[in-house]
Formats: structure tokens, C-alpha cells, sequence
């Protein structure tokens, strides 16, 4: 099974953690999310999700349903 683009959605309470936690003030997150997996080739599947990790923004989608689960800023170490 491969992440499918044109299948991602997400919950309307999956749109308000997503522009809160990444302090976006987008019309459309699921598109802003689109463009970011669209401009990366890190993506790791463990267990039940895909893990995206495009500029400084790690997305995590449920790889059955194609849901976007949560994103967040990540952590510098």
C-alpha cells in the first residue's frame, strides 16, 4: 500500500490541531499538507501510519483510511 495523494483528508478537529499546531492561517490544509509531502521523499510507514517529514514539519495520516491525523513543528535536538 502506497500514500495516495488524491485519497487525503481529514476530521474538521484534524484541520483546527493541524493550524494550531503548525500556526497556520491557511484556507485549506489539506492542499498545504498535499504541497509539503509533495516536495519531499521522506516518508516512513510504521504500523498503522505514515510519518512525513517534509522541511521542519513531521504529518502523521492513517495509511488505511488516508486521514491526516496530526503535523507538528519538529523538535530540534
Amino acid at each position: 500500500m502506497e500514500l495516495d495523494l488524491q485519497k487525503l483528508k481529514t476530521t474538521p478537529m484534524g484541520v483546527e490541531r493541524i493550524k494550531r499546531n503548525l500556526g497556520l492561517e491557511v484556507a485549506d490544509v489539506v492542499e498545504y499538507c498535499k504541497q509539503l509531502i509533495a516536495s519531499t521523499d521522506e516518508i516512513t510507514r510504521k504500523g498503522k501510519n505514515w510519518y512525513v517529514c517534509a522541511s521542519e514539519i513531521v504529518i502523521t495520516i492513517n495509511a488505511y483510511s488516508h486521514t491526516i491525523i496530526t503535523a507538528h513543528k519538529r523538535s530540534k535536538k
